[in-house]
């Protein structure tokens, strides 16, 4: 094999491992960097607001045990006067599906007033709900909740985009291991993602004008 053929095999070899390992390796970094960021309900600093993230409703309206949790988890920081306002951010992308509507009446029903719950109808994604809950909702600091996994990918986008926040994990229970499985695999690139997204700063499909919370 000539020299300069072994030379770019050897160059292209060594980018392919980059690119394999690029991902893990950034995951990793965000979670060590994020790590401190992340309280238990009884240790988190009080902050005004709790930005409680998406996940799956079922075509019934029943919320999925994540998201379940989350809303749980935030219902407990109000209750014990850590958080004023829940700040329900998740997908409306579609007439027949509203995940901020659910959680809102799922939280309501556990007896949270409704004028200290605020939806947010276009957080489609982890980013969409960090960028709004700063532009759209004026919201400075915050609590987030969602699992132990998000965390630190929430954390990075939040802090990144102007929201001075920490964390909560909402893991109550025990998931399904398929549930819990998928969720991780996809964290790992989704954090990768979070990168490109706080490097290109890309306004949301939706905005709309300022909604500051009162």
């Amino acid at each position: 094999m000539k020299p300069g053929v072994r030379l770019w095999l050897s160059l292209g070899m060594g980018g392919l491992l980059v690119a394999l390992t690029l991902p893990f390796v950034w995951r990793a970094g965000v979670e060590w960097a994020y790590a401190s960021s992340i309280y238990t309900l009884e240790e988190v600093p009080s902050a005004r607001v709790a930005l409680v993230l998406g996940a799956r409703v079922y075509p019934d309206g029943r919320l999925s045990p994540m998201l379940a949790d989350r809303v749980d988890t935030a219902i407990a920081l109000y209750r014990a006067g850590k958080v004023e306002k829940l700040l329900m951010s998740g997908d409306n992308s579609h007439a027949d599906y509203n995940e901020p509507g659910a959680m809102m009446a799922y939280a309501i029903r556990q007896g949270v007033p409704a004028e200290d719950i605020q939806p947010d109808y276009g957080g489609r994604r982890t980013y969409d709900s960090c960028y709004r809950a700063r532009h759209i909702f004026q919201v400075e600091e915050a609590i987030v909740v969602t699992q132990e996994f998000h965390l630190p990918r929430a954390l990075f986008l939040c802090q990144n985009l102007g929201v001075a926040a920490v964390g909560v994990a909402a893991d109550r229970r025990l998931y399904h291991p398929r549930s819990i499985a998928w969720s991780e695999a996809r964290e790992t690139p989704a954090t990768l993602a979070a990168l490109l997204d706080i490097i290109r700063r890309a306004p949301p499909p939706v905005l709309g004008d300022p909604i500051p919370l009162q």
